[in-house]
């Protein structure tokens, strides 16, 4: 066992130190220049959960009624914000690091893991922002708490297997960049981020289709482990999830099993034209 550890060692030590040094580049490029630097991966979704809480909660009135639903909307927000960010960065980063990959030979997928790493790191700093607003709610915790390394797990390889498969598509296809940020818009709106899902399955204008129209929304990946999160971490009273609304245990797993199979079309695709990539740009 130990001479396979050493073996693993030896084998991925030049990967891991190109990793660390394109993550740590990466993230210190990301806000140069700016005047509050990295406080705008804080700001950001901030700002944009003010926005969001004043027309979507206060004026339209879409909330769920409950005194945590300011936090819910809040995670839901930097998780959804982790996720855009980190196919949109992985989508390009192939192409805006195509110098280096000419003059330095090192495994290329490295440069989408450090883009995807990068977007973990805020994410992980929203966090704690999260956490803090949580704590002034006096959210009470559970056991839940403890899925939650799962549940951001789940998300990443989500993230990452898009950003391997946008990212070679972009080698070679530059409107990707455009069709993607226009189907991030219809995915946003299409998944209960800003919105409770209790008004899809209270809503009385779908009549008996808003529990169906429900289920399916959780079937999608995305919207399943954004819902466990918030489920997991501040109200799994009010938060309902695939494993509580849908009662087939088959298809509880269908969001599993789509994001382990978005991952490993990610790495086939990309396994398959890497090698082209210096050619082609």
């Amino acid at each position: 066992m130990a001479d396979l550890i050493n073996e693993l060692k030896r084998r991925y030590r030049y990967a891991w130190v190109v990793l660390k040094g394109l993550v740590k580049t990466d993230f210190k490029l990301r806000y140069q220049g700016s005047f509050l630097g990295i406080a705008w991966s804080v700001l950001q979704p901030l700002m944009l959960f003010c926005v969001m809480y004043l027309v979507f909660a206060k004026f339209l009135r879409m909330s769920d009624g409950t005194p945590t639903y300011p936090v819910v909307l809040l995670m839901g927000i930097s998780s959804w914000q982790f996720f855009g960010e980190a196919t949109s960065m992985g989508l390009r980063s192939i192409v805006d690091r195509g110098d280096l990959l000419r003059k330095i030979h090192f495994p290329n997928y490295i440069v989408v893991a450090s883009a995807t790493i990068g977007s973990l790191i805020s994410l992980g700093i929203n966090f704690i922002v999260v956490l803090i607003f949580a704590l002034f709610n006096h959210v009470q915790f559970t056991w839940r708490v403890a899925l939650l390394p799962l549940n951001f797990l789940e998300l990443y390889i989500l993230a990452l297997g898009f950003a391997l498969i946008l990212g070679t598509m972009y080698v070679y296809f530059r409107d990707i960049s455009h069709i993607w940020d226009v189907f991030q818009q219809v995915l946003f709106y299409a998944m209960p981020v800003i919105y409770p899902l209790s008004m899809v399955i209270d809503n009385q204008s779908l009549g008996t289709w808003g529990p169906l129209i429900a289920k399916i929304q959780l079937l999608n990946p995305i919207a399943q482990t954004i819902q466990d999160i918030r489920h997991n971490f501040i109200a799994p009273e009010t938060q309902p999830t695939v494993w509580t609304l849908i009662d087939n245990p088959a298809l509880r797993m269908v969001p599993l099993v789509l994001a382990v199979l978005i991952l490993a079309i990610g790495v086939v695709v990309f396994r398959k034209h890497n090698r082209k990539f210096a050619e082609v740009m």
